[in-house]
């Protein structure tokens, strides 16, 4: 089975799913059907629509079977649970069930509880894990980008907007004019501080070494260090004669 952990409940349940271009993609082989093309089934041309409901019915037509069968390891199902299921999903009572598998229909009845409390435990499940990735995926909107030059992107990059205006205000005497208090060695801090120093150069201007200097000689006395560090973190480029500087 093809990307069913992007797919919802009813695209695992139709069976398909439509990929990030429009194109349907079936979830059972992996078979593309693109929006605005024709399809040929028998003496008749399809759009992309009808031919992947005609692609299900011909090749997939028992859903139930194409879910259980593609994903058994995820579904921790023994055959019995699935013979159970299957005979469920046609529509046989208890006592039909009972005598198709030689069991007894109280057992039956255990079953059918038991798969009805699985079901509550997994949409009880299903609605913790979607609260988690839904405050993960806010925290992540709220992550700053990491620049173009960045040399070995790691966690000391997931820097939110509020620590980054936090940081700010603990190593800058001032923002306006731009006075560094002090050059941390933090990891995190050291990126918010360069992030702001990078802010004083212009995009697609060239400097001179002299010119860098001055301006950062006007924020904070060890300029060489931070120059140093602006070339290092990526995001100021320079010249191999150092005649030239820009910002990446």
């Amino acid at each position: 089975m093809q990307s069913y952990e992007d797919a919802t409940l009813t695209e695992l349940q139709n069976g398909y799913i439509r990929g990030t271009d429009g194109a349907l993609i079936c979830l059972s082989c992996g078979q593309r059907f693109e929006t605005g093309e024709v399809y040929p089934f028998g003496e008749h041309f399809y759009t992309a629509e009808r031919a992947l409901q005609q692609h299900l019915q011909e090749q997939h037509a028992d859903r139930l079977e194409e879910l259980l069968r593609g994903s058994s390891e995820i579904l921790s199902l023994t055959d019995k649970q699935k013979e159970l299921l299957t005979l469920f999903y046609k529509g046989l009572s208890d006592k039909e069930t009972a005598a198709q598998l030689s069991i007894s229909p109280s057992t039956v009845r255990h079953q059918r509880f038991m798969f009805r409390e699985r079901a509550k435990a997994a949409k009880l499940y299903l609605a913790v894990w979607s609260l988690v990735e839904e405050r993960k995926n806010k925290q992540q909107a709220q992550i700053l980008p990491v620049h173009k030059g960045a040399i070995m992107v790691d966690d000391r990059y997931n820097i939110t907007e509020t620590e980054y205006e936090k940081i700010l205000g603990n190593v800058f005497e001032s923002l306006k004019p731009l006075k560094l208090k002090i050059f941390s060695a933090k990891e995190k801090k050291k990126i918010v501080i360069l992030r702001k120093l990078a802010e004083q150069f212009e995009v697609g201007r060239n400097y001179t070494e002299k010119e860098v200097n001055d301006i950062l000689g006007n924020i904070y006395a060890d300029y060489a260090m931070l120059r140093r560090y602006l070339i290092e973190y990526g995001y100021l480029e320079r010249t191999r004669d150092c005649s030239r500087y820009w910002r990446k």
